[in-house]
């Protein structure tokens, strides 16, 4: 699928972008978490049975997957930041809906609009890979990748510090505040990405895809309640398996489909979403686990009975500690490549359960285990953008970004169904109410590190390096098909019209993998390449007419040398010099 670009040039991601974008990231995982302290609540605070108070989690986390891939779709077609700022805007919508009602029905429609805003995620990693340096585009997708998990920790002693003092209706005027703020801070400080996929958005996919998970989701998050093999259960399952082939017998025929099965169903990319799956359910167990172990009367013989903020405090080190592992991050994928920070990641997350199994007789037993478990994760989800972008055209990265968040929460609602099922089969009763065993603690650490170990075995299926064609990341989508045009341009023979020379240093040596970028007299990027070994370059130009060719290369000045080109199928020969020294063309 190829792409194009606006009118005007963009603005240069400022020094204050990636700070931003990860804020928005955390804002919109705070409504994954937020309603957590006070679910045993909600069947009294709605007035309703605890059947129907589930719906108020479950909405969110149906809107959630529905709206990745598409506003990761509607990012690359009609502007990232403009898909970011109304995903955020209808997150404060939302909020303000639920924050305005004690009622059952509009606290779900409030809280469907909420989930919505998750398409921020793959939205704000399609900002940076097209604006910023390649330098910087590591730690930052990291951090952006990381910001599901950071979020979802901070708001458990956040919001069970705001339920325990005041009114419940606060945890959503809080997150409105938040969404303004973050729409705000976007406006000033995020520029839009220049870049836009060709093609017009794919309606009917995009209602078979929501309709083929809606049907595969609802049974998950529900099947607990109605019986995992009830009529209702199981046809919902089937029907989603029907729907979900048709969808995609449809999308392999569409010219612009709304998920690209083909690039999908590589192996880089099909191993990476299978991964993120087996991620998103060990993240979830801790979630569900700890904060349950904390808060059991100590009159169980297990139970370490903290209050609520206390345990959300304990939890809340698997969320800084998620954030801090993004420079660490970026160094071992610098050194390593993401698919070995995946593995290390999975590791670490494996030992963090393993050890667990023995670490839950103390309060400061469960922060270490904490601790470990948001430096494995932290890892695992900063590698996966870096291995889908590496793997799949630049004008589908906001799509690709898309489904990959949707693996991660399939991964959680289906740890969620699980563990939830392991909890409520290991219980046992003490005067009508059933209590969680350590026997079901247990069971579930152990699911998750079995989960881990199918991650690992996916992982280890990866491919060592990236295609040649994708081996390196790169700051924008835009230098990504100048330089695979490049590419082939040189295989051809060169341009038929355009520049080419050498990259000398000043001594005269020729300088390698040096980057010439050409600018056209709008100050936009017409080109970009890398020399070869002898510093050899070509450039085709898109019109006759002035340009600027920069060089710049690890070790040498800048160079900024002006030239026109004239036309004619001969290509104008230019030497550059670095630094600083120019010859004529």
């Amino acid at each position: 699928m190829s792409h194009t670009t606006t009118d005007e040039p963009a603005r240069k991601a400022s020094g204050a972008t990636v700070p931003v974008l990860a804020f928005a990231g955390i804002v919109v995982a705070v409504m994954q978490t937020l309603l957590v302290p006070v679910i045993k609540d909600l069947p009294r605070l709605l007035d309703t049975t605890p059947s129907n108070a589930t719906w108020v989690l479950t909405s969110t986390l149906l809107s959630g997957a529905v709206a990745t891939p598409i506003m990761g779709r509607l990012g690359d077609l009609y502007g990232k930041r403009r898909m970011l700022i109304a995903s955020l805007s209808v997150m404060v919508v939302g909020a303000l809906v639920s924050a305005f009602t004690d009622a059952l029905l509009p606290m779900i429609v409030g809280r469907t609009l909420q989930g919505f805003a998750m398409g921020a995620i793959p939205l704000g990693i399609g900002l940076m890979r097209d604006m910023l340096p390649r330098e910087r585009l590591g730690s930052a997708m990291a951090l952006m990748s990381s910001s599901i998990g950071v979020g979802g920790g901070l708001a458990l002693p956040a919001a069970a510090l705001v339920a325990q003092h005041t009114d419940w209706h606060a945890l959503f005027y809080g997150a409105a505040g938040l969404g303004v703020v973050s729409i705000a801070l976007t406006l000033l400080v995020v520029p839009e990405s220049p870049l836009r996929a060709k093609g017009s958005f794919d309606l009917p996919g995009a209602l078979g895809l929501s309709a083929g998970l809606v049907l595969f989701l609802l049974p998950i998050t529900k099947g607990s309640d109605w019986g995992w093999s009830s009529p209702t259960t199981l046809g919902l399952f089937a029907a989603a398996a029907v729907v979900l082939l048709l969808w995609g017998l449809m999308e392999l025929r569409v010219a612009a489909p709304l998920v690209d099965l083909r690039t999908t169903a590589r192996r880089e990319v099909l191993l990476t979403n299978l991964a993120s799956i087996m991620v998103g359910v060990s993240f979830y167990v801790v979630s569900l686990v700890l904060p349950q172990l904390l808060q059991l009367p100590s009159e169980t013989g297990y139970g370490l009975g903290q209050s609520m903020v206390v345990a959300g405090l304990c939890v809340a080190p698997l969320g800084l500690t998620m954030m801090f592992t993004a420079p660490v991050y970026a160094r071992l994928s610098a050194r390593y490549g993401p698919r070995t920070t995946l593995i290390i990641g999975l590791l670490v997350i494996a030992i963090g359960y393993g050890g667990g199994l023995g670490l839950m007789s103390a309060a400061w037993q469960t922060v270490v285990t904490s601790v470990l478990l948001g430096a494995g994760i932290g890892l695992a989800y900063s590698s996966l953008p870096a291995l889908i972008i590496g793997a799949v055209p630049a004008s589908e990265t906001g799509a690709a970004n898309g489904l990959n968040t949707l693996m991660r929460s399939i991964g959680t609602s289906v740890s969620s169904a699980v563990i939830g099922m392991v909890l409520a089969n290991t219980a046992h009763d003490v005067g009508g109410v059933a209590v969680p065993t350590m026997h079901g603690f247990r069971v579930s650490f152990l699911i998750a590190t079995a989960a881990v170990a199918v991650g690992l075995a996916l992982a280890f299926f990866l491919p060592r390096r990236p295609p040649a064609t994708t081996s390196q990341l790169r700051a924008s989508s835009e230098e990504d098909a100048h330089l695979a045009r490049a590419e082939q341009a040189l295989a051809d023979g060169g341009p038929r019209s355009g520049f080419r020379g050498r990259v000398l240093a000043a001594d005269g040596a020729p300088v390698a993998r040096a980057k010439v970028t050409l600018i056209d007299r709008h100050g936009r990027q017409a080109g970009a390449t890398l020399s070869a070994d002898d510093g050899g370059y070509t450039l085709a130009v898109p019109a006759e007419g002035p340009y600027v060719l920069a060089a710049r290369a690890t070790g040498h000045g800048p160079l900024a040398h002006a030239a026109t080109h004239t036309g004619g199928d001969r290509p104008v020969d230019l030497d550059l010099f670095l630094p600083g020294e120019t010859v004529s063309a």
